[in-house]
C-alpha cells in the first residue's frame, strides 16, 4: 500500500514524529487550562521538544549500510565483528574516541586504558547504537557527537577519501593521576 522508499523514510522520522506528538499533547492539556493542567501540559509539551530534539540528532547519526561487519553494544561492550577484523571494547575502560578516514572510509577509533584499539566503519550494520553507547561517556554530549561528524571546515571529499582526517571526538580525563613518560 506504501512505496518502499516512503515507507523507509517515514520509519526514520519516527521518532522525530513521537516527540512532536508528545508536543502536541502537552499543548492540548495547555490549552484545556487550570492550576492543574497548564504547568502539566507545560512540562509534558518541554519533554517532547526534548525527545524531538534528541531523536533529530540520533537521526543524523544513522548512516547507510555501506560497509562489512556489525556493531553490536550489549552490557557496556562495544563489539565489531568483521569479515577479517574485529574485537571487543569496554566502555568503562575506553580512554579516547576519535574519527579517523582510511583507505577512503571514515572509522571510529576506540582506544582502550591498555592501549588496544578498535577501529569501527561509520557506515557497519549497527554502527547507529554507538549513539546511546558514546552519549553515555563522561563529558560528551550528543552534540559534540552529531557535530564531530560533520567534515571539517576547508576539507574536500578527496582530503578525506585520502586519509586527512584524525579528530579527538572524547578523551577520558583522569584525575588526579599523571602519565608517567617514557624516560621515567
Amino acid at each position: 500500500m506504501i512505496r518502499p522508499e516512503v515507507q523507509v523514510t517515514l520509519w526514520r522520522w519516527r521518532e522525530v514524529a513521537a516527540g512532536a506528538a508528545v508536543v502536541g499533547v502537552g499543548l492540548w492539556l495547555v490549552r484545556l487550562g487550570g492550576y492543574l493542567l497548564l504547568p502539566l501540559g507545560a512540562v509534558v509539551a518541554l519533554a517532547g521538544v526534548a525527545l524531538a530534539v534528541l531523536a533529530a540528532r540520533r537521526m543524523r547519526f544513522v548512516l547507510p549500510v555501506q560497509a562489512p561487519g556489525v556493531v553490536q553494544v550489549d552490557e557496556g561492550q562495544v563489539s565489531f565483528m568483521g569479515p577479517q577484523v574485529g574485537g571487543f571494547v569496554s566502555l568503562r575502560d575506553l580512554v579516547e574516541v576519535r574519527l579517523i578516514s582510511m583507505r577512503g572510509r571514515r572509522l571510529w577509533r576506540l582506544r582502550q586504558a591498555d592501549g588496544q584499539t578498535l577501529l569501527i566503519p561509520l557506515d557497519a550494520t549497527g554502527a547507529e547504537a554507538l549513539f546511546d553507547a558514546f552519549s553515555s561517556l563522561p563529558g560528551l554530549s550528543s552534540a559534540a557527537l552529531v557535530a564531530a561528524l560533520q567534515p571539517p571546515r576547508g576539507a574536500d571529499s578527496r582530503a578525506l577519501q585520502a586519509g586527512g582526517e584524525n579528530r579527538m571526538v572524547w578523551r577520558r580525563l583522569w584525575s588526579g593521576i599523571v602519565p608517567r613518560g617514557p624516560d621515567q
